[in-house]
């Protein structure tokens, strides 16, 4: 496999993708949004999206993460959040997930992040254990909360 970083051009290869990982987590597939919305962050750069392809076909998509930049105030540097990384079914059990986080830590370093964050449902005992291969490490110092915005 190559591992390769999204344009514009890969929005047709990238979008079915994209819809299964959001179905995976329970969201409505809404294929025009979900491509709108890559569409968005490649155009006005707002993330950066690697694309696992087969080595003997460019048309093949193995799998896929989309890191968002942040900000961390108290180390004064940058932090990548791995916001989205999913791996095609009959692409699982490749070492796709591990190629595709390994470029992403590559980055990472050559951006001068001082780390790279990420979440994952806490019954995704696969993910998990992925992440830890890879040199994660669950946060013990801090607590996460969410608050969820509505649209009352």
């Amino acid at each position: 496999m190559r591992i390769t970083q999204a344009t514009l051009e890969h929005l047709d290869l990238l979008t079915p993708l994209f819809v299964k990982y959001r179905e995976f987590y329970g969201a409505l597939p809404f294929p025009d949004s979900s491509r709108a919305f890559l569409e968005k962050r490649l155009r006005r750069q707002e993330s950066v999206i690697y694309l696992a392809l087969a080595d003997d076909d460019d048309k093949r998509l193995l799998g896929f993460c989309q890191l968002y930049p942040s900000f961390s105030s108290l180390s004064l540097k940058r932090v990548w959040i791995l916001n989205d990384i999913y791996v095609a079914e009959d692409a699982r059990r490749q070492l796709v997930a591990d190629n595709l986080m390994r470029t992403a830590k590559k980055m990472a370093k050559e951006t001068q992040a001082v780390r790279l964050r990420v979440s994952t449902s806490s019954d995704n005992e696969v993910a998990q254990k992925t992440y830890e291969s890879i040199g994660f490490r669950e946060d013990t110092e801090f607590k996460n909360y969410t608050l969820p915005i509505n649209e009352d």
